[in-house]
C-alpha cells in the first residue's frame, strides 16, 4: 500500500517523456519544468506518450527513487489543466479513476 503525507506536493509533467530516462534524465526535466523543487521532497509524475506507462520521480534524505507502473491494458486519465495534484487526485490516478468525475458528498 502506498502512503504519503498530507502535505506531499505533486507535480506532473504535462508533455510526454521518454520512459528509458532514469534519474539524470528525469532530474534534468524537473529542473527545467519546476527549478528549485528538485531537492524539495516533492513528487514528479511522468507518462509516456500512449500513456499506459508511468515513472514517479521523488527524493528523500539518502538520494532519489523512482516508481514505475505499467498498465497492461487502458491507460492513465490526463490530468487537470494546473501542473500539480493533490494526494487524492495522485491515488485516483494511479487507480485509474478519473478525478473531474467524482463528486463530493459534502460541498
Amino acid at each position: 500500500m502506498l502512503t504519503l503525507p498530507t502535505n506531499t506536493r505533486i507535480f506532473v509533467c504535462k508533455d510526454p517523456i521518454s520512459m528509458r530516462k532514469s534519474f539524470e534524465g528525469l532530474s534534468n526535466a524537473v529542473e527545467q519544468l519546476f527549478p528549485g523543487e528538485l531537492f524539495s521532497g516533492a513528487f514528479f509524475i511522468f507518462v509516456n506518450r500512449e500513456r499506459n506507462h508511468m515513472k514517479v520521480l521523488f527524493s528523500d534524505r539518502d538520494g532519489f527513487a523512482i516508481w514505475y507502473k505499467r498498465l497492461e491494458k487502458g491507460a492513465f486519465a490526463r490530468t487537470t489543466q494546473n501542473s500539480t495534484l493533490d494526494r487524492r487526485e495522485f491515488l485516483m490516478l494511479l487507480e485509474g479513476i478519473e478525478p473531474r468525475k467524482i463528486r463530493s458528498k459534502f460541498v
